[in-house]
């Protein structure tokens, strides 16, 4: 009875109702929610994963958490929120939050903490857990996306997740690059009607017409300032944090 209950939603429209957005993705990411907490409890990292960063933020990074506000504001304004409904467009933000706890979790908390216990450097840290991010989004492929569509999701991933990395050092915390991410994620889904669709022109609208061509600087901000990416964490825990410019 439930599997078929489930089923009803897990074929409809995402954004057709409360229960569509539950089962398609709301309930899958609490799971690994859960997962993902308890793992790090287990391995004692849950602490350090939420303390200040062990390492100083130079005022250039601000740039990064800067540029992926922009579109998220953009889309706020741009966004038929009647549309949905507010119970669906509620449900929708509520889940983003949780998207970015867990994606953040995982790429620019747990991953970076081991490249950095591996002895690596900031930029491979940067580099490596944004490459990690993005190349789970080439499963789309698996779920029937076209790769016109995957190729570029894959690369705008990559720069977005050097951009949360430089949110995450520029706040000094992981919640700062969970907020930023969680506010992206829905804004998205409720401009594009769906998961993963990065479009760079056509829109309803003047706002979210701009946000899709932002797209394209974004992209191109994220891979530059990964150049200018410097600094190491010396050891499991680094000298109290710095200031720098």
């Amino acid at each position: 009875m439930l599997s078929r209950f489930a089923g009803h939603y897990l074929h409809d429209n995402l954004l057709s109702s409360v229960g569509s957005v539950f089962f398609q993705i709301t309930g899958p990411l609490l799971v690994g929610a859960a997962a993902l907490l308890a793992f790090s409890s287990y391995l004692g990292w849950t602490r350090e994963l939420f303390d200040r960063q062990p390492i100083y933020r130079s005022r250039w990074m601000w740039t990064g958490p800067v540029i992926v506000i922009i579109p998220v504001v953009l889309r706020i304004f741009g966004i038929d929120w009647g549309q949905y409904g507010f119970a669906v467009a509620a449900s929708v933000l509520g889940t983003g939050m949780l998207i970015g706890f867990v994606e953040e979790l995982t790429y620019r908390g747990i991953a970076v903490k081991m490249l950095r216990d591996g002895g690596h450097g900031e930029w491979v840290v940067a580099a490596l857990s944004s490459l990690l991010f993005a190349l789970t989004h080439s499963l789309n492929l698996l779920s029937g996306q076209s790769i016109k569509v995957v190729g570029p999701t894959v690369l705008y991933t990559f720069a977005f997740g050097v951009l949360m990395y430089l949110t995450l050092r520029s706040t000094g915390f992981l919640a700062g690059a969970m907020i930023l991410h969680g506010l992206t994620d829905p804004t998205t889904i409720l401009a594009t009607g769906g998961i993963d669709e990065v479009k760079t022109g056509e829109a309803s609208n003047s706002w979210l017409t701009g946000a899709g061509m932002f797209t394209a600087v974004l992209i191109l901000a994220g891979c530059v300032l990964l150049i200018f990416i410097r600094g190491r964490v010396q050891g499991r825990r680094a000298a109290a944090p710095v200031e720098a410019d």
